[in-house]
């Protein structure tokens, strides 16, 4: 039995390999098999509203319901990509809504899941950005708006978001030492795993004079990344080819 993870999939109708990817491995028996799935944001490239009549929505509605069906719970996370998603679209697919920022037992491990982006506090202006756009208000009012203004403002927000990260330094987008820290001993564990940066790797550090371990998540744009956490507390960060 296994605990799995995965994040920053921005799945979108351009890239259908990726997609199919997704549906493939939800119907695995790794998935199929595993103790949970947690999602950790971004699991599409723009979530413009549960009510979304497109083709996407309705196709990872019914690959996560059926993993659900299975018997295994689904959790999900927003992360900057898909903070609109809500109540409605989580009882259609079969999720469970997390707070960013939240403590499971992870295979006998208290462990921070966090989708990572709270963490890039150098980032200053996309810091301002995420508090504007995360509140009730700001939510309110875009999801009034008619369906194919909606389509068209995320293209916008997508490629204000492309312009942004093509000319900020990257170590600026990273995480902030200290802001993992603080994290961790706010949340008092040893152990966080987050996503967002697409710099898949496994972290040894300390806190406090305290071994620590913080894992992030690969992205899908190429190929999936999953992180696997077995009943001994073994864990195996991988990339899933396209094929």
């Amino acid at each position: 039995m296994s605990t799995l993870f995965i994040a920053d999939l921005h799945l979108d109708a351009s890239r259908p390999r990726i997609t199919e990817l997704f549906e493939k491995y939800l119907a695995s028996d790794e998935v199929r098999q595993a103790d949970a799935l947690y999602i950790l944001g971004d699991l599409v490239e723009a979530w413009i509203g549960d009510d979304d009549d497109a083709e996407l929505p309705a196709r990872i509605a019914a690959a996560t319901r059926a993993v659900r069906d299975a018997g295994v719970p689904v959790y999900f996370m927003v992360g900057n990509r898909d903070f609109l998603l809500g109540e409605a679209f989580a009882e259609r697919a079969g999720l469970t809504l997390l707070d960013d920022g939240v403590v499971h037992d992870v295979q006998g491990r208290p462990t921070l899941l966090m989708h990572g982006d709270v963490l890039c506090t150098d980032d200053t202006a996309y810091q301002a950005v995420r508090r504007q756009v995360r509140t009730p208000e700001w939510a309110a009012q875009i999801l009034a708006m008619p369906l194919e203004a909606r389509r068209a403002f995320a293209a916008k927000a997508r490629a204000d978001s492309k312009a942004h990260t093509g000319s900020t330094m990257e170590s600026i987008m990273d995480v902030n030492a200290d802001a993992v820290a603080d994290a961790m001993r706010r949340a008092g564990v040893t152990r966080l795993i987050h996503g967002h940066t697409h710099r898949p790797a496994i972290h040894r550090l300390e806190v406090d004079g305290k071994p620590t371990e913080r894992i992030v998540l690969g992205d899908w744009y190429e190929h999936g990344s999953v992180l696997r956490v077995d009943d001994r507390g073994n864990v195996e960060l991988r990339g899933l080819a396209v094929g």
